[in-house]
C-alpha cells in the first residue's frame, strides 16, 4: 500500500532561520539584543525539533531549523563576547576615559581632512 500524505512546513522554521541570522547581526548592538534573540532562537529550534523528531516524516523545512539553531549559537558566543569586552572596557577605561578616546579620534580625523 501506497501512502500519499502530504507534508507541512514546521511550524516557525523559517522564522528561525532568520531568527539566527538576526542573532549574529544583533552582536553589534553591545551584544545584549544578539543574546536575546539567540535565546528566543534557540528555544523555538527545540520545539521545533522536537514536533519533527515526533514524526519526521510528516514535515519539511527542518533544515531551516538546523542552520538557524546552528546561526544562533554563533550568534550567541559572538555576542557573549562582545558584550564581555563592552563590560570589561567600561570597567577598566571608564566612561570619562572612552568619551575622551572618542574626542582625540574625532580630532584626528579632522587633521586628516
Amino acid at each position: 500500500m501506497e501512502h500519499n500524505q502530504t507534508q507541512e512546513q514546521l511550524q516557525n522554521s523559517t522564522l528561525i532561520l532568520v531568527l539566527g541570522i538576526l542573532s549574529i547581526i544583533g552582536c553589534c548592538c553591545y551584544g545584549i539584543l544578539g543574546i536575546i534573540l539567540g535565546v528566543v532562537t534557540l528555544v523555538l529550534a527545540k520545539k521545533a525539533t522536537a514536533i519533527y523528531m515526533a514524526n519526521p516524516e510528516m514535515y519539511t523545512g527542518f533544515q531551516n531549523v538546523k542552520i538557524g539553531r546552528i546561526l544562533a549559537i554563533i550568534g550567541l558566543v559572538l555576542s557573549a563576547i562582545y558584550l564581555a569586552i563592552n563590560i570589561y572596557f567600561y570597567v577598566v577605561v571608564g566612561v570619562e576615559g572612552i568619551e575622551q578616546m572618542q574626542k582625540d579620534l574625532l580630532e584626528q580625523l579632522q587633521q586628516n581632512q
